[in-house]
């Protein structure tokens, strides 16, 4: 009997115990602890007594974790992020719709004191509704960047990675503004490279957190008609830093001058296999074959996946057929089967480099961004005899004396500023392309 009322008394101590653990579970998530599951699995958590475990019945855990999850859709509700279905759940604060969210996110009230989202307490220490609205208004909101409806405000909080030599109190003094892409999730520390890193990723046609390239849409894309040649540009087509597919208008007479020489050479012999090497929008290769039609065999060549579908988009644009590279061909479906006629075009995705080792050609233009020292062996050593290359250098600091290292590395030249300094310069290509 004795036995019986000692584990009697021991059972009532463990009830006695479970009741207070399931109060005190209750009360964490109140607390927004996390309920008691892990990836969909119930997990059964045991209340440990000095003799007896007692395990709690997973019924209750079940009823425990609906009513958790019948509150995480309230919570969504209020979440001030507001996330639409082509960006990630998990933005940044910063990134909001209206001032109202961030004035929200911050959870004003009139009696007591708040400290701001996104500056940390060091830098801006709590205080009340007034002053912390006032803050988030003038410091925050003014300076955003906004895209599509959003706001990326900038933050002040520790969200970039400081340098491994500063330590103690030199790190928060380090830690400087910065925004949050809400494309990328990258963090830009001034607000004119934010603008410029969005209109990038604009251009390129990424505009969704999916790490994926998307084309930008036709509706951006604009028509420019060039020697009865029509062909489809991106927007700031002007500016290579900011766009794939590089389309510089002043650049015609350049163009008209190249198609003279292929036009001449053309007439020698025929026909004769030429090669754009760096097509960007195809504008050149697409002049060659509308106007020399079967006196030549155009091949447009570009590295990039963008500027590639913008050729063949072009290609269509002129009523050109589009002959795919060998390793894409069996995907082909503008060509039939060995089928060449006078308005095909062949478009490849490669180095320029490797175009011009794998292949022979009468006539190969090189325009690349910046110099065109690096492709001239690949160009010479596979160009046919009595055949031509064309050039184009834009890398006019080098060249006009403004960085004369660098003149010095990619010409071998030592070059002074002088009046003459735009003959200087032709010459000073002219030689290395001899040498």
């Amino acid at each position: 009997m004795a036995a019986l009322e000692a584990a009697e008394a021991a059972l009532g101590l463990g009830q006695e115990q479970q009741q207070e653990e399931e109060e005190n579970h209750d009360h964490d998530h109140e607390d927004g602890g996390e309920p008691a599951a892990l990836n969909g699995l119930v997990v059964s958590e045991k209340v440990k007594s000095s003799n007896i475990d007692v395990k709690i019945p997973e019924s209750e855990l079940e009823a425990e974790e609906k009513g958790a999850e019948e509150e995480r859709p309230r919570e969504s509700d209020s979440n001030i992020l507001d996330v639409s279905s082509n960006y990630p759940r998990d933005k940044h604060i910063s990134i909001q719709r209206h001032l109202a969210d961030l004035e929200k996110l911050a959870d004003l009230r009139e009696d007591e004191r708040k400290p701001c989202p996104l500056c940390p307490e060091e830098k801006f220490k709590a205080c009340y509704s007034h002053k912390l609205r006032r803050h988030l208004q003038n410091l925050h909101w003014k300076v955003s960047v906004e895209f599509e409806g959003y706001r990326m405000c900038i933050c002040h909080l520790s969200c970039r990675p400081v340098k491994p030599n500063l330590v103690g109190d030199q790190t928060l003094s380090k830690m400087g503004a910065h925004y949050h892409c809400i494309i990328c999730s990258a963090t830009i520390v001034r607000r004119t490279d934010m603008i410029g890193h969005i209109n990038r990723h604009v251009n390129k046609g990424e505009t969704e957190s999916r790490f994926n390239t998307v084309r930008a849409p036709k509706s951006s894309c604009k028509v420019v008609k060039e020697s009865a040649t029509d062909v489809q540009v991106l927007p700031n087509h002007s500016t290579p830093q900011k766009t794939d597919s590089y389309f510089n208008p002043k650049m015609k007479l350049n163009r008209q001058l190249i198609f003279c020489a292929l036009a001449v050479l053309a007439g020698e012999r025929k026909p004769i296999e030429c090669l754009d090497a760096f097509g960007a929008t195809g504008i050149m290769g697409l002049q060659w074959a509308k106007h020399l039609k079967s006196s030549v065999k155009v091949t447009i060549n570009d590295c990039n996946e963008n500027s590639v579908t913008m050729i063949k988009e072009n290609c269509h644009l002129n009523k050109m057929k589009v002959k795919l590279n060998i390793k894409e061909e069996d995907n082909d479906e503008t060509v039939g089967n060995g089928e060449e006629n006078s308005d095909t075009i062949e478009v490849t995705k490669m180095d320029a480099n490797v175009v011009m080792h794998l292949r022979s050609f009468d006539f190969i233009h090189l325009d690349p961004f910046g110099s065109s020292v690096n492709y001239l062996d690949s160009a010479f050593r596979n160009v046919r005899n009595l055949g031509i290359v064309s050039l184009t250098s834009t890398d006019i600091s080098s060249l006009y004396a403004k960085a004369q290292h660098v003149a010095l590395r990619h010409y071998g030249c030592n070059i002074v500023r002088t009046e003459y300094y735009k003959e200087l310069a032709a010459r000073t290509v002219i030689a290395a392309v001899t040498r």
